[in-house]
Order: C-alpha cells, then sequence, then structure tokens
C-alpha cells in the first residue's frame, strides 16, 4: 500500500526531498519517492510499503527516468525481501512495469541476484534481505558517481565541439536530479555549464503529452538559477531555423546495440533537426542504459500509453470531464496515438556520453569496446 504525505517546497533553493531513499520506521521498512505527478505546484512524497505499491508508482510516472528506475526496481526487490514476500513474484512485477527503460529490469535483476546468492550461501532469508538491500544501496551510490562523471564528460564534449561557451542547449523531457541518484544526466552536463559560466540559455521543449519539461526541467532549472526558456514542442523547428540552438542534449531509456536511442517521443524529430541545421546531437546516459542484448531500434520495445494522455489535460481543481480523470479536450470516442518513447538511429546521433567516456562516432563497436572497458572496471 501507499501513504502520501506533503512537504512545502515554495522557495528556490536545490531540490532538498530526495528523488528515492529507503527508510525504516517501527512499523516496517518502506521506499519514498518524491511524487513527480504533482510537482511543480507541490512537493509530496509517496510512501511505498510493497513492491506492488512500487509498480503502480512507476506505472503512473510518480517516479520515473532510466537511472532513478533501475534504483527503485533494486529497492522494490530489497523491500519484498525485507517484508517477507515473494522476491521473484515481486522481482517480475517491477521488472514489467515500464517496458522500454532498461535500467529498470537492470537494477530489479542486481537486488534480486544479491538475494538469491547469500539465500544459497546461508540460507537464512534475513541476511539474504541484507544483501538485497546492500545492492540497491550500491547502486544508488554508483549512479551518483556515474552522473558527476557523465557531467564532466558532457562539458569538455561542448567544450571541444563548442569552444568559447555561450552555449545555447536545447534539451527535451527531464533528465536531471529527479531521474537519478546524482544530478542527472543531459541536464547534469547543462548544469556543468552553467556552473562554469558557460550556459547562455537553456531552450526546455515542453514535452507532449505529460509536460515533463514544463513541470520538471523547468522546475529544476529555476531552482538551479539557470537561464532557461520553455517552449511548445513543435516550436523547435523554428529555433533551430534561427540559429539559436548550438547544441541538442537529450538522456536515453535503452541504446541498442547497434547504438540506436530509445528516448522520450519527440527526440527523433529533433535528432533530424539537429542533422539539417548541423547542430550537435548528444545522448547522455549511464552505461547501464546500454543493452548489448538488444540488436537494433527495431527490436526495441516502445511503451503505449494511454490515449486519454493525449484526449484530457489533467488541471488541478477543475471538473473532470474525461474518462481518464481529466478535462477532455477532444471529442468523446477520439482514438490517441501516444507512444511514450521514439528511436533515433544511430547515425543521427553525434555522441553518447557516459559516465566510462563519450563514443563518437556511435557504432556498435565502439559500444561493445566501451561496455567491455565498464565490466572490467567493475570486475577491478
Amino acid at each position: 500500500m501507499a501513504d502520501q504525505y506533503a512537504q512545502s517546497g515554495e522557495d528556490s533553493r536545490p531540490i532538498e526531498i530526495p528523488t528515492i531513499r529507503w527508510e525504516e520506521p517501527p512499523e516496517g521498512p518502506v521506499v519514498v519517492l518524491l511524487d513527480q505527478t504533482r510537482l511543480p505546484a507541490e512537493e509530496v512524497e509517496l510512501v511505498c510499503t510493497d513492491a506492488p505499491a512500487l509498480v503502480e508508482a512507476i506505472r503512473s510516472l510518480a517516479v520515473r527516468g532510466a537511472p532513478v528506475l533501475g534504483i527503485a526496481g533494486a529497492y522494490g526487490v530489497a523491500l519484498a525481501a525485507a517484508r517477507g514476500f515473494d522476491v521473484d513474484e515481486a522481482a517480475a512485477g517491477l521488472a514489467g512495469a515500464r517496458p522500454t527503460a532498461v535500467n529498470l529490469s537492470v537494477g530489479v535483476r542486481r537486488a534480486q541476484s544479491a538475494y538469491r546468492a547469500e539465500l544459497a550461501r546461508s540460507g537464512d532469508a534475513g541476511q539474504a534481505a541484507v544483501a538485497a538491500l546492500d545492492a540497491a544501496r550500491a547502486l544508488h551510490r554508483e549512479d551518483a558517481e556515474a552522473s558527476a562523471r557523465m557531467a564532466v564528460h558532457g562539458l569538455a564534449l561542448l567544450d571541444e565541439l563548442l569552444p568559447g561557451g555561450g552555449h545555447r542547449v536545447l534539451t527535451h523531457c527531464n533528465t536531471g536530479s529527479l531521474v537519478s541518484g546524482g544530478e542527472g544526466t543531459a541536464f547534469a552536463v547543462a548544469l556543468a555549464a552553467h556552473r562554469a559560466g558557460q550556459l547562455r540559455r537553456l531552450w526546455v521543449d515542453e514535452t507532449r503529452p505529460l509536460l515533463q519539461g514544463a513541470r520538471l526541467t523547468a522546475y529544476e532549472a529555476a531552482r538551479s538559477g539557470m537561464a532557461y526558456t520553455l517552449l511548445t514542442d513543435n516550436a523547435a523547428g523554428s529555433l533551430f531555423a534561427a540559429g539559436e540552438v548550438d547544441a541538442v542534449l537529450i538522456g536515453a531509456d535503452r541504446i541498442a546495440a547497434d547504438g540506436s536511442v530509445a528516448n522520450k517521443v519527440g527526440s527523433y524529430p529533433l535528432a533530424v533537426l539537429a542533422r539539417y541545421h548541423h547542430v550537435p546531437f548528444i545522448v547522455v546516459a549511464p552505461v547501464t542504459t546500454v543493452d548489448p542484448d538488444t540488436p537494433d531500434g527495431a527490436s526495441i520495445e516502445v511503451e503505449q500509453r494511454p490515449g486519454f494522455e493525449v484526449t484530457e489535460v489533467a488541471a488541478p481543481q477543475v471538473p473532470v470531464t474525461g474518462a481518464g480523470g481529466g478535462l477532455a479536450v477532444a471529442p468523446l470516442g477520439t482514438q490517441a496515438y501516444n507512444p511514450a518513447f521514439d528511436v533515433t538511429p544511430p547515425e543521427l546521433v553525434t555522441a553518447i556520453v557516459t559516465e566510462e567516456g563519450v563514443v563518437s562516432p556511435v557504432t556498435a563497436e565502439a559500444l561493445a569496446e566501451l561496455c567491455a572497458r565498464s565490466r572490467q572496471v567493475t570486475i577491478g
């Protein structure tokens, strides 16, 4: 089950409520989430006491973003283990909550493997639960460290491609601390440029239909004191045509072995625009987002979201007129095409920035080498 309680967030300080954390109150361990569906109007925490509650939080986008989904998946397995539920059943439910973001299943497998290994070694379910939690905490810590390294590599790449600073960067969806154990992926690079005095403007796509850019990226940019401007997704072309974009920075939910990038729907059109206007199109994601078991873009399962996310608008204190609980903006019975992601082919990607370095040009061979190097570092 899940409970909610609110915490005021009226000032303009950087985010202080963690996106996700593990707590152990007297009544038992819980996973606490910053409910991203309530931002930016209010900062509300969602308390999950079991894996099904966490699954629902993932599906409803209360917690979202590839890296933090991996962390959530790992904590969900640890939660099931600590509370004595069926770990394998919890793991299956968590891993299947959203199909496109590979980090979710990676995090689930990591905690589940730690649980199974300790259970096989000691036969003690309590010790196995501790092992699962240790694995989740390690993943959380590693993601924060990866975020910092991606920011360094990404800023160095911007300086190389765009010497002189004054960067005008376009981003899509949300890739900041709300999606990460640290300061994010693509947003972390823009934030590093801002802190270095090299970011002139952050162009923020609103990101239809759920407005993660308008609600979340603008929220993070404002609280970080960045110069930013919000635009409708379909206004990006006019920005490119006016010469107002120096680089595009996006995240990724899955990167196939050939370098195809699945990201929030609307990313592929930006890549096409960037190529036509000779603007670098840069993807920032941890190595865990690279999926060697998915050979190419056509093999990526693209999540289809409910049609009411397009045919209705959710607005507080507005009478509900739609079946999905929002304000209807389309005639009753209108069918909607609502993929959560699209896929950008590798030939349109200038570079992929990871914590282990930059891949450019983007090829299957270069990605395989990067993943192999990452495994060696992890083992070492």
